[in-house]
């Protein structure tokens, strides 16, 4: 087997988009978030809904390097390590869905890391088995399906926030108590349903890192990307006349349109880093793109720890969580509710990034 490529813009992008999940899935308080750093609240797109199809678009990219010289005979070992690893990516999740109170009662079966298990642990397997050809009729046949059954299985208003045919799946299944409530009524934004759109933005991720294999020429290969870039962009926002863009619901919409951003941007990464070749500014990113699901689980272990398991004696005396101390001591004094939540967010970012500075010097690559 040959050695495996390696695409420093991808880990870049890989690096932009952890940094990026630590921003905006760590504020100092929720009530004080600036807009573009928040979700839309049902059908629309903010930068924040672009994080994690970017993850998921970056883990069809790798899928394509990691198996794309795999022969045959291969293939049996090479299922395998899919199995294993799609194993253990989402019984990761569910840890971090129990952590720390471990309330088998109540706890969320599905969330983000249990999203990127069964898209890569699909997509790994179809792209093993399957041609370029193939492979893009079947991420069509998803995306249209997809539209389809939402469309037709609900005759009134399917694409509503409670009358969706991807909640209704998931408290017949799952009943209420193993759903996600942050939208103030049981619905899942990573249920079960609408991760089957999930696997098409892997499915695009991996298209895409065949034709960066194919050609040779960097001029060639930002003009690839910025072209199928655009024409699905442009295909989610006509096609969210009618299927509207829904990082809730995963809509076909918002496959295509986070897909072409993605394109767009890796074509500028590839732009600045391969052929101007500014490369400076880029290592903090790289630092964290070589670690990038340890220090999401890491983050994620922390952020639960300072809320639930870490108490302090206020400036008022009043014993209050570690998070809620850092934030009301310590960074709201230097900068306000708006400003010192960021300033919260960036600190962390900061500090997860030492974390990983010192992984990457010395070498350590942790592999989940």
């Amino acid at each position: 087997m040959a050695k495996k490529e390696r695409l420093i813009a991808l880990d870049v992008l890989r690096g932009i988009t952890i940094a990026s999940m630590i921003l905006v899935n760590t504020p100092g308080s929720w009530s004080y978030v600036y807009w573009p750093l928040l979700h839309a609240k049902w059908h629309g797109f903010t930068p924040t809904d672009a994080v994690f199809p970017f993850f998921l678009f970056i883990v069809g990219v790798s899928i394509h390097f990691a198996f794309k010289n795999f022969r045959p005979s291969e293939h049996k070992q090479a299922i395998k390590k899919i199995v294993k690893r799609t194993f253990i990516i989402f019984a990761i999740g569910l840890f971090l869905n129990l952590f720390p109170k471990f309330n088998f009662e109540t706890v969320r079966y599905f969330g983000v890391l249990q999203r990127i298990a069964i898209a890569y642990g699909v997509g790994a397997t179809l792209c093993l088995f399957f041609n370029k050809r193939i492979l893009t009729y079947i991420t069509v046949l998803i995306l249209v399906s997809y539209w389809a059954i939402l469309y037709f299985f609900v005759p009134e208003n399917p694409f509503g926030p409670q009358t969706n045919l991807v909640g209704k799946i998931d408290l017949y299944l799952f009943g209420p108590n193993h759903i996600w409530k942050g939208l103030g009524f049981p619905f899942d934004p990573e249920g079960l349903l609408s991760t089957v759109p999930a696997i098409a933005t892997v499915l695009i991720g991996a298209l895409t890192g065949s034709f960066l294999s194919e050609f040779s020429n960097i001029t060639v290969k930002i003009k690839t990307l910025l072209s199928y870039g655009v024409g699905l962009v442009l295909l989610g926002y006509i096609w969210g006349f009618v299927f509207p863009i829904n990082k809730s619901l995963w809509s076909s919409t918002f496959v295509c349109f986070s897909a072409g951003w993605a394109m767009i941007i890796l074509a500028f990464l590839i732009w600045i880093i391969d052929q101007k070749k500014y490369t400076a500014w880029s290592k903090p990113f790289i630092h964290f793109g070589t670690n990038p699901l340890f220090i999401f689980v890491f983050s994620g272990l922390y952020a639960k720890t300072i809320i639930y398991l870490i108490k302090i004696t206020n400036s008022q005396g009043e014993i209050v969580s570690a998070k809620q101390y850092l934030y009301q001591d310590i960074f709201f004094p230097i900068a306000g509710n708006m400003n010192g939540s960021l300033l919260f967010a960036v600190a962390h970012i900061l500090f997860f990034w030492c974390l990983v500075y010192l992984l990457h010097r010395n070498k350590i690559f942790i592999k989940i």
